[in-house]
């Protein structure tokens, strides 16, 4: 999984899957979904990001750490 902010157009895309989107589908004012061509989610765009979510931290847990949390 990759996390890839864009502060020019204030974007972030969490690329799920190294697969190509072959749809894609919005399901919230400014949210899209990303899908391959089985319909298994690649991705997802979040527009207008910083008013959406806290992007000043991350906070991984239970996957390969055990809890970790970045701060911007």
């Amino acid at each position: 999984m990759k996390l890839n902010y864009y502060p020019d157009t204030d974007s972030l895309y969490i690329d799920l899957s190294e697969k190509t989107s072959a749809d894609s589908v919005e399901i919230s004012e400014g949210v899209v979904v990303d899908y391959d061509l089985e319909g298994n989610i690649v991705g997802i765009d979040i527009d207008n990001a910083s008013r959406k979510i806290a992007l000043d931290q991350l906070l991984i847990s239970k996957l390969p750490f055990e809890q970790e949390l970045l701060n911007a």
